[in-house]
């Protein structure tokens, strides 16, 4: 009984091909939007979780410094840390897998005539298990060039590139100022942040090498913390701060002069702030959904009175209203549809652009195009209805006498 209704409804769009295109572009539109701004959005907040990721499994960082300075905050005037704390989180904070130290300083790496400013990172061989940055060519620091303080050092893959050009660097040695330490091993390259930070631009020292030769003192600035699988990260944060403010001796009545980030925390907050954000780009998106729907409306309004004489000779044969109905508002659905489905293959493509542009992976949402195809149908029903009733309703002898 369906299939005669929309046998016709095919025939009368591709009657008219253009002008049932011209009809169905703000459809198209609007579920092309919805799609790519969706997928787009989803590809940017699996891009964020695997760059949190990276950072390393169940993560914390503890930063001195007030809290409401937030995670780029050097600390202020707050005291820096040491080994001692460093040691102490680990063997007396339940549940902690390592603790590892880590200073910073923006240096400029030196090998015969090529040069390049990166990121010296004084630590130890806790940092690479915290972090979940292996070694993929040469070894990591030996525990006794970690007490010695060698001049060691491990490479990021930017630096291999931008000095060594496709060279092998293990055994060669490249300066950081005054120092000139010896490169015995490259880390696993770990690509460009959503946010646009190279993650492979470093160069890894000990510490102690370090604290004698670039900074001139003992002080720690960061403590990297990694967290059993199983464990709570929530419970270990809490016991952090317990035991850093007994070892700092902080009054109950006084705020810490120090803070505990949580990389899923912080994870959390980016992707909550990307869905909001691709929420409302979405739901601007569909508002040419209803403009496409008002455009089907409008078309079926003119197709009604187009086609009074057809209409008038149907129902004065004995066709009842439910079957002209019935006709109309299945031409509508069909042209509806007709447009979801040319979107959603315009969305993809849109989305499968953009993602490769952005270098966010592509996530399509199955869900998301089944409910973009679903309301498609529902703006041919909503929109329809009314052209299909008007058709329905009429005199078959005033419709007969049309001109």
């Amino acid at each position: 009984m369906l299939w005669e209704p929309i046998r016709l409804a095919v025939q009368a769009i591709f009657r008219n091909a253009l002008r049932s295109f011209l009809t169905i572009l703000g459809v198209v539109i609007g579920v092309a939007a919805v799609i790519a701004m969706v997928t787009v959005g989803q590809g940017s907040k699996d891009q964020v979780t695997q760059d949190v990721a990276k950072l390393g499994t169940n993560l914390l960082v503890v930063r001195p410094g007030q809290p409401q300075q937030g995670p780029g905050s050097s600390g202020g005037t707050s005291a820096a840390f040491d080994m001692r704390d460093v040691e102490a989180i680990q063997t007396q904070v339940p549940g902690v897998r390592a603790a590892a130290p880590a200073n910073t300083r923006t240096m400029t790496a030196i090998l015969g005539s090529r040069n390049h400013t990166t990121s010296v990172i004084g630590t130890d061989s806790r940092y690479l298990e915290t972090r979940d940055m292996p070694v993929v060519q040469g070894r990591p620091f030996y525990e006794s060039e970690l007490r010695s303080g060698s001049a060691v050092c491990l490479l990021g893959q930017t630096i291999v590139r931008e000095l060594f050009n496709g060279g092998d660097p293990l055994g060669q040695d490249i300066r950081l100022k005054t120092i000139s330490c010896r490169v015995i091993g490259v880390m696993e390259e770990q690509g460009v942040s959503s946010f646009g930070t190279d993650q492979d631009d470093f160069v890894l020292i000990p510490i102690k090498t370090f604290q004698r030769r670039v900074a001139g003192n003992s002080d720690i600035v960061l403590i990297y913390v990694a967290v059993q699988s199983g464990v709570s990260t929530e419970s270990a944060k809490a016991n952090i701060e317990s035991l850093m403010r007994e070892r700092r001796r902080i009054s109950p009545t006084e705020e810490d002069d120090f803070n505990v980030f949580d990389m899923k925390q912080i994870a959390s907050v980016l992707t909550g702030i990307t869905g909001v954000l691709t929420g409302l780009l979405s739901a601007v998106a569909a508002v040419s959904l209803l403009v496409g729907g008002i455009g089907i409306m409008n078309i079926m309004l003119v197709s009604v009175t187009e086609r009074t004489r057809e209409i008038g000779i149907r129902l004065a044969v004995g066709a009842q209203e439910g079957q002209v109905m019935l006709q109309f508002l299945v031409e509508a659905i069909v042209l509806s549809l007709f447009g979801g489905l040319i979107g959603i293959l315009l969305g993809l493509a849109l989305a499968a652009v953009g993602a490769n542009l952005l270098r966010v992976p592509f996530s399509p949402d199955p869900l998301i195009i089944l409910m973009a195809f679903g309301f498609s149908a529902a703006v041919g029903v909503v929109f329809g209805y009314f052209p299909a009733r008007r058709a329905a309703r009429m005199n078959p002898i005033d419709a007969l006498r049309h001109q």
